[in-house]
């Protein structure tokens, strides 16, 4: 007898899980997305959700879910795309059957997120429909030209993305600076887009900077502007010693402007790297005019610089930290409290390494009201001499801090390095295009970069020397200025004064307590 086979038909949709010939209703939604929220794409991004939601709802075979939207937010990752994050939790979750949308462009620009995720959703029998191109997912030849579509959304991003780029640093290297005016204490944007004092904003900017200069902490500045009710750049009722701190070192408060401090490194995660050297920076000076005057922000930087992490760090967490040093072994000296759960309780001041190591310092512990009283003797007694130190400080001060030669000597070093790295860019663009004797090629190398660093070493040398003596001349100017303010001798203690005249005591002994100031003369007290 001859074989014969009988085909027994599917009865049940392989990609629907729903039965063949069954009037079940898909359940359908859309995805819509615009990359800006610039006023141009508006009508697009209400243009898509309108028409999506008619065109659902005119299908009698679909059922309307929702139409999910991502306003302002580029398609290069998933991230914070919180509408399509939400279509895919509700897709998997077995409430929709079918996804539309513009086209795979819309949809991701990101090739591995676009195939993840339509993957995912075809394991959980959801399918997508991309209405551009004509792709659907169940299709079988749809994840080929969903791949092939997807790279080339993907392309079309990283070409924007480098053209941004290129424009970004062209603004760079023709001088334009940009800031966040909103969040950017101090300056407002003028007409011509540059900017221009805030001058209520710019008191709180020069409030924070001559605290600092006097001996306060970051955080103690930002424990006082809370106190007082001052709104932060960004508008908060708190402010933290991070904020304090980027207004301290930004050279946008004296007038110029570094461009160029970060750069995005991939363009598909918009991940930002502080540049380290890998991209080029330019520097624009006298860019617009400055809350904070050069010298006044280089002694900021110096002082910065000084409080460094380490065992003999300067500190600043209270009015006497950083401000005593014992002779014996170099050490600062700092608070602790004796007999804190009794009436005798009291704060005294000592060595922080008094009992370091095997032989313990022998300078003694001071308590805060015979530094006080040390104090005003020896303010006392530089006071009587206020005519001689300011006499003394205008006639050394153009000859011991000028920098006028540094600053020429810095300008020609920064075009030498400019002029070398040129140099360095031919010869490796050269050897690249032709067959060169290597040995030479080295040799040529070797001695192009040997100059480039050595221009470099001494640039940042001469930029060093340039800050210190800026940094002095101020501090020793405020001195002086300070001083001259007092209307006579010092009757009582105010840490305005203390901030404002000493730089540090040195403790030998109990008899022998020596004020130094911040002009450098010393008194014993």
């Amino acid at each position: 007898m001859a074989k014969s086979v009988i085909t027994i038909p599917a009865t049940v949709n392989r990609h629907t899980a729903a039965p063949i010939g069954s009037y079940k209703k898909r359940r359908v939604a859309a995805y819509a997305r615009v990359s800006t929220d610039h006023e141009e794409q508006q009508s697009s991004y209400e243009a898509q959700v309108d028409y999506y939601t008619n065109y659902i709802n005119g299908r009698e075979d679909w059922e309307f879910v929702s139409v999910y939207a991502d306003e302002g937010i580029t398609g290069c990752n998933t991230k914070k795309r919180d509408g399509f994050n939400k279509m895919v939790e509700d897709a998997l979750s077995g409430a929709i059957d079918l996804i539309i949308t513009k086209s795979v462009s819309r949809f991701a620009r990101n090739t591995v997120d676009s195939l993840t995720t339509i993957r995912k959703l075809k394991e959980n029998r959801v399918e997508c429909y991309f209405e551009k191109e004509n792709i659907w997912t169940f299709d079988g030849k749809g994840e080929l030209l969903l791949t092939i579509m997807s790279s080339l959304a993907q392309e079309e991003s990283r070409s924007i993305s480098e053209n941004c780029t290129w424009g970004q640093r062209k603004r760079f290297a023709d001088g334009k600076v940009t800031v966040p005016f909103k969040r950017f204490l101090g300056y407002d944007r003028g007409e011509d887009g540059n900017l221009v004092i805030n001058e209520g904003q710019a008191e709180t900017v020069r409030r924070i900077y001559g605290l600092f200069l006097q001996g306060r902490s970051p955080h103690a500045i930002a424990k006082l502007l809370t106190a007082e009710g001052i709104p932060s750049p960004g508008g908060k009722e708190a402010w933290s010693s991070s904020t304090v701190k980027s207004i301290l070192t930004n050279e946008k408060y004296k007038g110029d402007a570094l461009l160029q401090k970060v750069y995005t490194v991939d363009f598909l995660t918009k991940q930002k790297k502080v540049n380290e050297g890998e991209v080029p920076q330019y520097y624009v000076e006298n860019n617009h005019q400055a809350i904070i005057s050069p010298s006044v922000f280089e002694e900021a930087q110096h002082q910065m610089a000084a409080r460094h992490s380490g065992k003999n760090r300067a500190s600043s967490t209270g009015v006497f930290s950083g401000r005593i040093k014992c002779a014996d072994c170099g050490g600062w000296y700092g608070s602790k409290v004796w007999h804190s759960n009794s009436k005798y309780r009291k704060t005294i001041w000592q060595c922080n390494h008094k009992f370091d190591g095997g032989e313990k310092c022998g300078t003694p512990h001071l308590d805060e009201e015979t530094i006080k009283q040390l104090f005003l003797k020896a303010a006392n007694a530089i006071f009587a001499e206020k005519d001689g130190v300011r006499e003394d400080y205008d006639s050394i001060k153009d000859t011991l801090f000028g920098t006028a030669g540094l600053e020429a000597e810095r300008l020609r070093l920064q075009e030498e390095m400019n002029v070398v790295a040129e140099l360095i860019e031919q010869c490796v663009a050269e050897n690249a295009r032709v067959a060169l004797d290597q040995t030479e090629y080295q040799k040529k190398y070797d001695g192009l970069a040997g100059r480039f660093n050595r221009a470099k070493g001494r640039l940042s040398e001469v930029s060093q020397a340039i800050t210190e003596r800026q940094a002095k001349r101020e501090k020793i100017g405020r001195f002086v200025s300070a001083l001259e303010k007092l209307d006579g001798s010092l009757t009582a203690f105010n840490e305005d004064d203390w901030y404002s005249l000493v730089e540090y005591a040195m403790v030998y002994s109990r008899e022998d307590i020596r004020f130094t100031f911040k002009n450098g003369m010393e008194i014993k007290a």
